[in-house]
């Protein structure tokens, strides 16, 4: 189990997409942990865990009220120590799926896309930064894509998905130098959780190797691992699964 030893001891912590595949196994793994005091699980839907550790708050990325609600509920008993946004949009249904080419461009899916993976974790950040503790580590992370490297794509396609974890790459960049300002000790960064057995990407792994296809609960400890590695002077870049940075 991931020691969270570069954190205090008694951690708080705040999953936002915890019904998600990710988002549950992030809340499920925490939960066990012996260093962890408590983890609030935020989603639009519905969820339950067993744990005493583990409470839940309906927060909708489209509703900043509920944001701002919940950042408060969470943070009632102490200032967070770590806060991860796991939710992300890829397709939904038949009619939104991820662009071939350009001729399939479509400003209410561009939009769609955008507000679930950019507008929706800045708006997070924009309530829950002021809620970090402010005397030792701590961790602010969005899940990105390598995707979303401007770099790296050599492929083409996925427009709007690849735009708005650009997009999202872009704010935590920005995030990271206001908040430095007056949380020095903090990390603001994007995770890329390579590919994971969940309902986002299930349409899409058909072909992806099977030892480089993660299930949820490996992939949350891998990401926790380089929650617990990074420190300040990483804050605003995009880290892969293995702890490797990503390009811009």
């Amino acid at each position: 189990m991931n020691t969270l030893d570069s954190f205090p001891s008694q951690v708080r912590v705040a999953i936002i997409g915890a019904s998600g595949g990710i988002g549950s196994a992030l809340v499920e793994t925490l939960a066990r942990h012996p260093r962890v005091a408590s983890v609030h699980a935020l989603s639009r839907s519905p969820c339950t865990f067993s744990s005493p550790k583990v409470a839940y708050g309906q927060l909708d990325l489209a509703d900043e009220d509920s944001i701002r609600q919940c950042a408060g509920l969470a943070s009632s008993e102490g200032p967070l120590d770590i806060v991860i946004v796991a939710s992300g949009m890829l397709w939904a249904g038949e009619s939104l799926r991820p662009e071939k080419s350009m001729k399939e461009l479509d400003a209410e899916h561009l939009g769609r896309v955008f507000a679930v993976n950019a507008a929706g974790p800045v708006l997070v950040a924009k309530h829950f930064l002021p809620r970090l503790r402010k005397d030792s580590k701590t961790v602010f992370a969005a899940l990105s894509a390598r995707v979303g490297s401007i770099g790296d794509n050599r492929l083409g396609g996925w427009y709007a998905y690849r735009a708005s974890k650009a997009a999202l790459n872009m704010l935590l960049k920005t995030l990271s130098i206001e908040h430095a300002r007056l949380w020095p000790q903090s990390v603001v960064i994007g995770l890329h959780p390579g590919t994971v057995k969940t309902g986002l990407s299930s349409p899409y792994t058909k072909h992806t190797p099977g030892e480089k296809l993660f299930t949820p609960p490996i992939a949350a400890g891998y990401l926790l691992e380089v929650v617990d590695k990074v420190r300040n002077s990483d804050s605003g870049g995009v880290f892969a699964w293995d702890g490797q940075r990503i390009e811009s």
